[in-house]
């Protein structure tokens, strides 16, 4: 399963620690308060400084696809179920709109898609080997702990490439159908083969890491995780699209502080 690698921009080349600590900057930035102005001015920042992490748009788009809708099935509902006051807006029976109603929906899609685009487009510019280097050399992560989910993490393709070879080998044999009450009664054979292998490996995996030192205190490591001045941009980039979000919040009256 290949993976279009990035181009090697600032950002791209940061620590991977770093782009996690950006990422919890807008994050609690978005969750301080519920309204469209903070929400939607750091998704503007967010959507300009999209073209610094290096990804193609195919890429992008195939990656966030459906936050869109994610967002708006988020939004509809808040809008539903949010208290009804100032105008009417719509009003068919069961369902009343309202001006405040709306406001709530739409700072709640702005919300979630200002929260899920850092994550998923910093994610992809992360490989996994240096997020577990700077995670243990850095933050003093557990070796074992850090370890075991990057081999695990690269075990993700090779399951996805297992899923689709076992669901070829049933349909060769005329066990499965094409019809999606076939491909539902083929889910847990298939899940339960996969649980099998799952099993196997990861108990070969677990001792042929233990006999190469994995884990091991005092172990060297190949590549050092190291800090530059790209990551002091990043983490102030982080603190000043945040203060800008909050700022403008402020000074438009629309901040809802929900603590």
């Amino acid at each position: 399963m290949s993976t279009r690698v990035p181009r090697a921009t600032p950002l791209v080349r940061c620590n991977p620690v770093t782009k996690l600590a950006a990422g919890f900057i807008l994050m609690f930035a978005v969750l301080l308060s519920v309204d469209v102005v903070s929400a939607g001015v750091l998704l503007l920042l967010e959507l300009a400084l999209l073209p610094l992490a290096g990804l193609p748009w195919r890429t992008v788009v195939g990656r966030t696809w459906f936050l869109p809708i994610i967002a708006l099935t988020g939004g509809w509902s808040t809008a539903l179920l949010a208290e009804k006051t100032g105008a009417t807006v719509v009003d068919l029976g069961p369902v009343l709109l309202t001006a405040d109603s709306l406001t709530a929906g739409a700072a709640i899609g702005l919300r979630t898609m200002a929260l899920a685009l850092p994550a998923v487009v910093l994610l992809a510019t992360i490989d996994p080997t240096d997020l577990a280097d700077g995670l243990i050399q850095k933050l003093r992560v557990s070796e074992r702990f850090a370890l075991a989910a990057l081999a695990a993490g690269r075990l993700v393709s090779l399951w996805i490439a297992e899923w689709q070879v076992l669901r070829m080998a049933r349909r060769a044999r005329g066990v499965g159908g094409s019809g999606p009450l076939s491909h539902l009664g083929a889910f847990f054979p298939v899940m339960f083969a996969l649980l099998v292998q799952a099993i196997r490996r990861g108990t070969r995996l677990a001792m042929a890491m233990e006999g190469r030192a994995f884990g091991a205190p005092g172990r060297t490591w190949a590549r050092t995780s190291r800090f530059a001045a790209r990551d002091l941009g990043l983490l102030a980039g982080a603190l000043l699209m945040a203060a800008t979000a909050v700022g403008a919040a402020i000074a438009t009256g629309s901040w809802n502080l929900i603590v």
